[in-house]
């Protein structure tokens, strides 16, 4: 077969012709690493200058500055809130958990536009003082740009896959200027394994990535603390301390934001586009409360590195740092809930060092050296990234890397360590999964849930099917079983709900009662049939022990997921098959 001559109409097919699949892929690794640089430098600029030009310039109106600072973060919010709902609704949140779906339920593809809204949506968002951050954006950014690479030059489906992972490598290479934690956090969070085949093109695409990010900004530490190196002392031990408080925090944090969320979302009052704008009228009201009482500080808006490095090299008191430390925590989680666009990197990197900082000037006071107050900073910033993030081995390496101080090791590792497992302990599920729950993703493809821990343990949501198929109360069981045959899924049993527009449940029927109706000519509604039937509830935080338990106990095969506060509102179901395709996961896991 003649080789395919050079143009670049006809690029894809000339390198079809010259290069088989592993050297394209490794070769598109290279394209994404200079591509996901420039974008992420690109989105840091746009960010940091128009924030810093519309403040700067806040600043300057007199008597109209605090206003301008209160509705600053709303505007932004109001535009964010309309183009999500009307252009891109991708565009929400931090980009991680889109990533993470487009990954293991659509073999890894994510639309160009996508990464284009999200990179006008996200600048809006935070350059305008939002309190969130750029590193989760720049990941769902950098992804899109790596997906569509193999997409162009034709990759087959599971390379394209495999695509996602060095675009999310090199955003986050690109975000942090740190590549060794950027490989790890993408094997903790999207692999949940080190697996060595995906290593080679990551590791093209982060390295290529920093090396574009340093060359357009120049060698630099992504946060500026205190280069002083630390020899093992006594006021390490605060780690034992500062790991639990991290931890509880963390917790607090995760909990709070999952559940504002859960309630902008159920709120009706107002439509959902104008949800962001309350979300950034609370940033901006809590930003200009702590700009006030701590004497121009404005870390609580957009990104706050400024703030962020005074901590790190211990330059703020107490007071400013508990100010900002409850500032940047309600309005970080109000913004991230009310649908904002946005990541939770940087506030999570924020929060941490403020609670550092806090431990640090208590150990200043009791007789330590001042520069060991930049010690315990980059201690809370870990031991935080630890709890929230739930990457023990990214939180490690990430301080190093963003700070180029590699001399707190020990109780680094100590320190993150015991947040971690606080924080796992309390909260099992981490948060990109919960945010993906939250809107009705099953995990059952995610590997963290395939894996060989104690997974009966977690709660029945992580395996359930959301979008189940129901049936009608108010229609008979022939005109039942033809939407049913209509819709080309037929299943062995369905909830009844009161209508076809309603999610109000009823009860349980099976495939074979529909049909047994129907052979008998039975013309009653299936809502009339159903009445006095017993329904078995199961709760979506019920583990998958006891749901199967439940099962078993109750001699069915299915049972439908309710809510707690409202056992008519359906959720989803849960089927024996699910429990059971979930233990031969784990067999073949250990069978390998």
């Amino acid at each position: 077969m003649p080789k395919e001559r050079f143009s670049l109409n006809n690029l894809p097919n000339w390198m079809r012709g010259r290069f088989d699949d592993t050297q394209r892929f490794l070769m598109l690794c290279i394209c994404a690493g200079v591509l996901c640089g420039l974008v992420g430098v690109s989105f840091h600029l746009a960010i940091t200058g128009i924030f810093e030009a519309l403040f700067h310039f806040y600043q300057g109106l007199g008597i109209w500055a605090l206003p301008a600072m209160v509705l600053s973060p709303a505007l932004a919010g109001l535009i964010v809130g309309l183009m999500i709902h009307y252009v891109s609704p991708t565009a929400s949140g931090s980009g991680i958990p889109q990533t993470k779906a487009a990954y293991y339920q659509n073999f890894g593809v994510i639309k160009t536009s996508e990464a284009f809204w999200r990179f006008i949506i996200g600048t809006i968002s935070v350059a305008f003082g939002n309190s969130l951050g750029r590193e989760g954006p720049t990941v769902h950014i950098c992804s899109a740009v790596s997906s569509k690479l193999g997409r162009v030059f034709g990759l087959g489906k599971l390379r394209v896959q495999a695509m996602i992972p060095v675009g999310m490598g090199a955003g986050i290479s690109a975000a942090f200027n740190a590549p060794i934690a950027a490989i790890t956090f993408v094997f903790e969070e999207l692999l949940d394994n080190f697996s060595s085949k995906a290593l080679g093109g990551i590791l093209i695409a982060v390295v290529v990535a920093a090396v574009v990010e340093r060359t357009l900004l120049g060698e630099h530490a992504a946060l500026q603390a205190d280069t002083t190196f630390f020899h093992t002392s006594w006021w390490m031990l605060i780690c034992l301390v500062m790991g639990p408080t991290a931890g509880l925090i963390g917790h607090l944090f995760t909990q709070s934001l999952l559940k504002l969320r859960a309630h902008f979302k159920q709120w009706q009052t107002i439509p959902n586009w104008a949800k962001p704008a309350l979300g950034g009228l609370s940033v901006g009201l809590m930003g200009v409360t702590v700009y006030h009482f701590s004497g121009g500080n404005l870390g609580v808006f957009s990104i706050g590195y400024t703030d962020l490095n005074a901590a790190l090299n211990g330059n703020l008191t107490w007071t400013v740092i508990l100010l900002l430390l409850v500032g940047k925590l309600v309005a970080t989680t109000v913004c991230y809930a009310s649908g904002s666009s946005g990541g939770i990197f940087a506030p999570v990197i924020f929060i941490g060092s403020m609670i550092g900082g806090l431990f640090g000037v208590v150990l200043v006071r009791f007789g330590a050296e001042p520069s060991v107050a930049a010690g315990a900073a980059l201690l809370g910033t870990g031991a935080f990234f630890a709890a929230v993030i739930r990457c023990p081995l990214t939180s490690v390496i990430i301080i190093f890397e963003m700070t180029a101080n590699y001399s707190l090791i020990l109780p680094l590792m100590i320190g993150n360590f015991l947040a971690h497992l606080i924080s796992a302990k309390l909260s099992p599920i981490p948060i990109y999964d919960a945010l993906l729950l939250q809107d009705g993703i099953s995990l059952k493809k995610l590997p963290a849930y395939r894996g060989e821990q104690d997974w009966r343990n977690l709660p029945v949501s992580t395996i359930m099917t959301h979008d189940s198929r129901t049936v009608s109360g108010t229609l008979d069981a022939q005109r039942n079983l033809a939407r049913i045959e209509d819709g080309g899924h037929q299943h062995h049993a369905y909830p009844v709900v009161t209508d076809l527009n309603s999610q109000v449940l009823l009860g349980m029927i099976t495939h074979h009662e529909l049909e047994e109706m129907t052979a008998a000519n039975d013309v009653q509604t299936i809502s009339q049939w159903i009445d006095g039937h017993k329904i078995i509830e199961i709760y979506p935080d019920t583990s998958i022990r006891d749901a199967a338990n439940t099962l078993v106990i109750k001699d069915v095969l299915q049972a439908p997921i309710v809510s707690r506060n409202d056992p008519t509102k359906l959720l989803g179901i849960v089927t024996l098959h699910d429990i059971a395709r979930q233990q031969n996961a784990i067999e073949e896991t250990i069978d390998r």
